[in-house]
């Protein structure tokens, strides 16, 4: 059974085992639907301390290019693997902003993408990724929880 709903699906991946998780997920979407997943990472802009930071940084962002690389293709393995047909992307940016830029301007689906459950002073300072998704995105969003412990706490 195949359903025309999601025809394309994006999957927003960083490497971390939550981000795994959102993969199993939008598999799974994408084998009941005959969906092609649209893998991407999105390679972080140095910060804006960068600019008067200058020993180490092209150094520290070609590691940060060739991490992103190595995880779009262990994911691009396991999407592979699975049956369902994958594209993969490596995008350069601000990554809540290059996914949903992508997610609109190539007319997809869904977005899946995984959430580590960062809560409090860690949240604030870091931000979250998936959190700007869900709120700026006009392509439905599906956030995959880290399912531990601080999760589970209000």
């Amino acid at each position: 059974m195949s359903s025309n709903l999601y025809r394309n699906i994006v999957i927003a991946t960083d490497g971390s085992e939550n981000s795994l998780k959102a993969i199993s997920c939008g598999i799974e979407i994408a084998k009941l639907s005959g969906a092609t997943i649209h893998a991407i990472h999105v390679v972080d802009t140095p910060p804006a301390i960068s600019k008067v930071w200058t020993a180490g940084k092209d150094m520290i962002y070609e590691m940060m290019i060739s991490d992103g690389k190595k995880i779009m293709h262990k994911v691009k393995k396991i999407i592979k693997d699975s049956g369902v047909e994958v594209r993969e992307i490596l995008l350069y940016g601000h990554p809540g902003e290059e996914i949903i830029k992508f997610a609109e301007n190539n007319n997809m689906d869904l977005i899946v993408i995984g959430t580590l459950g960062k809560t409090g002073l860690e949240r604030f300072l870091m931000g979250s990724v998936a959190e700007k998704v869900l709120r700026y995105s006009k392509v439905p969003v599906m956030v995959v929880r880290n399912r531990n412990s601080e999760d589970l706490t209000v």
